[in-house]
């Protein structure tokens, strides 16, 4: 039987939610960003530059 995911969060550089995942079970609640782009500033940045 399996567990239910932990609930989701909101990624702190895109606002987009997102949900649990296996490789993120040990930290759960350290994580922030939802993608690798989010973490290093690249989907910020390239917002910025669209004017979005």
């Amino acid at each position: 039987m399996k567990r239910p995911a932990p609930n989701d969060k909101i990624c702190a550089a895109c606002g987009r939610p997102f949900s649990w995942r296996k490789k993120w079970a040990r930290d759960w609640e350290h994580v922030k960003y939802c993608s690798d782009a989010c973490r290093t500033g690249k989907y910020t940045a390239a917002r910025r530059t669209l004017g979005k």
